[in-house]
């Protein structure tokens, strides 16, 4: 698949700044107790969490004595397989057409890539051959709603909106035209503000009911948005949202750049809730479905 090569180019790019402080440590480096305390300070510095880094090591000493590997070069290939494992449970993919529509929430907090996300989810979608209608339910927040009329515009789907109407009836609107439209999907973007306030919560919780009420199976699918950038912060939302909706999947976007990439580490130790989709930049086609193998070759190679 050339175009798979081409995206593993990216996401190799994407998270060179946490590779390269990862796969520092192996420079000229002897298989010892230095190698490895350099490797947990690196893995903590890429936001891999204690647990996870932990893990990794306990890991890693294990595979290293039964290799027998002898250089440090191994030892990069031994990690490699190590993180590709943790990973692994991460791995699943989005499943359309059991139900019709099928519902998706999205949640996530400003600046996290939501909207945008969505757009693109919508085009990913689109090109499986699922008609889409977009909900939008971030009512308060006019640019959102603005930003999804592009969206939508470009990816040429239908939109549920209201001008500072009530995000729960946006949503349950939405459901029952995708129902009575025959649409594929209902994609429901809802209000994004921080997790800690507990209004925003309650009325996250609300949409969700309201959207049961419209479809007694619905939703299909919770997913949250989250910023890569921001590490052991993605984490404590992921925590916050989860509890309060119980999140069937996670986007991570903005790998790109930054040196924390190692939050999906932490994540898989801590809540392993499926990553459908990374992304590393702002273009239709910087996103794209998450492989744990490619993950660990990309941030190690």
């Amino acid at each position: 698949m050339p175009e798979r090569t081409g995206w593993l180019g990216k996401l190799k790019n994407g998270l060179r700044k946490t590779g390269n402080s990862i796969t520092a440590a192996f420079v000229n480096a002897q298989i010892d107790d230095a190698l490895y305390e350099e490797l947990e300070e690196a893995l903590l510095m890429a936001d891999t969490g204690v647990k996870a880094t932990e893990h990794l090591l306990e890991d890693l000493r294990r595979r290293v004595k039964s290799n027998m590997a002898t250089d440090a070069a191994q030892v990069k290939v031994l990690l490699a397989d190590a993180i590709a494992d943790l990973l692994r449970p991460l791995e699943k993919s989005l499943v359309i057409g059991q139900y019709t529509p099928t519902v998706i929430m999205v949640a996530g907090v400003n600046g996290a890539g939501k909207t945008t996300s969505i757009g693109k989810l919508t085009k990913h979608l689109a090109n499986e051959g699922a008609s889409v209608l977009l909900a939008a339910a971030d009512t308060f927040r006019a640019a959102a709603r603005e930003q999804l009329l592009v969206w939508a515009d470009r990816n040429t789907v239908e939109i549920v909106s209201q001008e500072g109407g009530d995000p729960a009836a946006v949503s349950f609107d939405a459901v029952n035209a995708g129902k009575a439209r025959g649409k594929d999907v209902v994609l429901v973007d809802t209000a994004g503000r921080l997790p800690t306030q507990i209004h925003l919560m309650d009325e996250l919780k609300k949409i969700k009911r309201v959207v049961t009420r419209a479809d007694a199976t619905a939703p299909h699918e919770i997913l949250l948005v989250i910023d890569g950038n921001t590490g052991q912060n993605a984490l404590a939302q992921v925590r916050a949202f989860d509890e309060a909706l119980g999140l069937t999947g996670l986007v991570v976007t903005k790998l790109d750049g930054t040196a924390k990439g190692g939050v999906l580490c932490a994540i898989a130790r801590e809540r392993p809730i499926p990553v459908y989709f990374i992304g590393v930049g702002e273009k239709l086609e910087d996103l794209e479905t998450f492989d744990a193998r490619e993950f660990a070759q990309a941030l190690l190679g």
